[in-house]
């Protein structure tokens, strides 16, 4: 079967942008090991960006910089890496493997440590600019019902907020978006939810209703969970909001004696009353409070019309964002978001090894690939917003104590500061035998991951 040359051409254009994402964040880890080794006197023999046969090699000084065949990874040659090698006596502080401990932990950990770094850079910039910068919690991207519209499928269903929502049709769901895709492409025909409530599995049967919206030329297939629920994240300075006492964390309840469910029902009622008082009420520490909001008048552009709405001043769940209020505040502002991305990882890892999310999720070079491609169609940021993400996944992936990995070398030195000896090298070997059939058995199982995910 012939390949059309549009296909061909975004086969080309995915291929491109992936050797480019998987290229900075290969060549900025190695960079840190490189520099490292320079900095405590170590001296580097060659800096590759991938493995394999050299493409292209050239000597600068010592050191022979390779760009290799295989684009998945790289490395650094250290001299005296291999501790059983003849060293001259004259080149001994030269060696790695003559180094003191915390000078080899620092040349091992600058790699993840360049990654975290890179992702760190990539944020103040974006946030200097004055953009505001996506930065979830993991409890915004599970899927656990938050919020259900009245009367909605979800709802007549039986559904409740709280509910953990498990697998959709037996597939297993791990995020929000997970579900969302699966319903948006539902055509409408019933769907098999099972949730967990209260420590119990329960199985409900849900039909998605369709719904139109202005410049949609296709109906939006919907369960009613969508909306976020009616809980304050935010309170703006001086806000009527904060004039009346409300406070982060408050879930809105009730405004003028009306059940309030979701964000929506909540903002079309302050909407739509510019300087009336509304009552509220808001559940605070599991009791209830009232508190009398007046929304301040705001003239606004609606389709070139004027219209005077009301606004009082919060924010809320579902669009986790850092925003700096001038570029003297972004790097402190990078650092937050940094840490943020950091522990989203890391608890998304603990999860995947203890089964709370499915390891479906583990992807490899052509769901990078396909991403790369897709961010990179939506501007220049979003292929830096990913790198930044992967650069951070990349730096935590080397840090597991997986033996082969930099976290498992970092592992090898501690147990040699403690017990005052290097571990055997009949251990090391077995060590980095299992630790490299462990590397193999995960890029396999991310390569079938990938593999799935082009059949579905």
């Amino acid at each position: 079967m012939a390949l059309s040359p549009d296909f061909l051409y975004l086969l080309a254009q995915k291929l491109w942008w992936f050797l480019v994402v998987l290229g900075v964040l290969v060549a900025f880890h190695e960079l840190g090991h490189f520099l490292a080794a320079r900095a405590v006197g170590v001296k580097v023999l060659k800096f590759s960006i991938g493995f394999g046969p050299k493409l292209l090699g050239r000597r600068v000084g010592e050191t022979e910089y390779v760009l290799s065949v295989i684009p998945l990874g790289g490395y650094v040659k250290l001299f005296g890496e291999d501790g059983s090698e003849a060293i001259d006596p004259h080149e001994r502080q030269r060696s790695f493997a003559h180094q003191s401990i915390p000078k080899k932990m620092l040349i091992v950990g600058a790699g993840p440590g360049f990654n975290f770094l890179l992702s760190y850079v990539i944020f103040t910039v974006w946030l200097a600019t004055g953009s505001p910068l996506f930065v979830p919690s993991f409890s915004d991207l599970l899927p656990t019902v938050q919020a259900i519209s009245p009367g909605s499928p979800a709802d007549r269903a039986g559904l409740h907020v709280g509910d953990r929502i498990v697998t959709v049709n037996g597939q297993d769901i791990a995020t929000q978006n997970d579900l969302y895709a699966i319903v948006a492409q539902s055509r409408g025909e019933p769907l098999t939810i099972e949730v967990i409530r209260s420590g119990k599995t329960m199985t409900f049967r849900v039909t998605p209703e369709a719904r139109t919206f202005p410049n949609e030329p296709e109906p939006v297939y919907v369960l009613g969970i969508e909306e976020p629920p009616p809980v304050v994240t935010g309170v703006m300075p001086d806000s009527p909001a904060e004039v009346a006492g409300l406070e982060v964390g408050d879930r809105i309840v009730e405004i003028e004696g009306r059940p309030i469910h979701t964000w929506v029902e909540m903002t079309e009622i302050v909407r739509g009353n510019p300087g009336r008082p509304l009552r509220f009420v808001v559940q605070r520490h599991g009791e209830r409070r009232a508190v009398t909001v007046t929304p301040a008048p705001t003239t606004v552009t609606v389709d070139g019309q004027s219209q005077t709405i009301g606004r009082i001043g919060i924010m809320g769940p579902g669009r986790s964002a850092v925003q700096s209020e001038s570029p003297f505040w972004a790097p402190w502002d990078g650092l937050k978001a940094t840490w943020a991305w950091c522990e989203l990882t890391v608890v998304g890892v603990y999860k995947m090894f203890t089964g709370e999310i499915s390891s479906k999720n583990i992807g490899g070079p052509i769901m990078i690939a396909s991403v790369s491609g897709e961010a990179a169609e939506q501007g220049l940021s979003n292929v830096l917003f990913l790198i930044a993400i992967l650069s951070i996944n990349l730096g935590i992936l080397n840090l597991l104590p997986i033996p082969i990995l930099d976290g498992g070398h970092l592992v090898f030195f501690a147990y040699e500061a403690i017990a005052r000896r290097p571990l055997g090298e009949r251990q090391r070997e077995v060590a980095q035998q299992i630790g490299l059939a462990l590397l193999i058995s995960i890029m396999l199982y991310a390569f079938w991951n990938d593999f799935m995910r082009l059949l579905e």
